[in-house]
């Protein structure tokens, strides 16, 4: 099941700095090894709600694989360089599992919720 890594980027003024140039050029190298591949980077069209800043999305094969990359010894060597350099609210999400719907999520909740008033 694919994890995928979504990263809420804001750069202060807009332009990565010396340091923050530094991180972009050495982050796919970090990434790699892991089965990481970029999905989609840049500006966002906000349709409800706010979004300051650009968004980053990228996918792993799994979750081991993006935790692993994260906490590898040559990630955290740059990590330093974004998170100094740039404001992230960076998150990971599973992928949905072959068949979900909306609705029987729905249902799922509804179950439960009238087995929790049951008991």
């Amino acid at each position: 099941m694919s994890t995928y890594l979504i990263n809420h980027l804001r750069i202060p003024g807009g332009v990565p700095n010396k340091e923050g140039l530094s991180y972009l050029e050495q982050v796919e190298a970090t990434v790699a090894p892991f089965g990481g591949k970029w999905l989609a980077q840049g500006e966002v069209d906000v349709v409800e709600g706010a979004w300051p800043g650009t968004v980053v999305l990228m996918e792993f094969p799994d979750r081991a694989a993006a935790e692993a990359w994260y906490n590898s010894p040559e990630y955290r060597d740059i990590r330093p360089l974004r998170v100094n350099n740039a404001i992230s609210d960076l998150v990971l999400v599973d992928s949905l599992p072959d068949g979900f719907t909306v609705r029987g999520f729905a249902q799922q909740v509804r179950a439960m919720v009238a087995q929790a008033s049951d008991s």
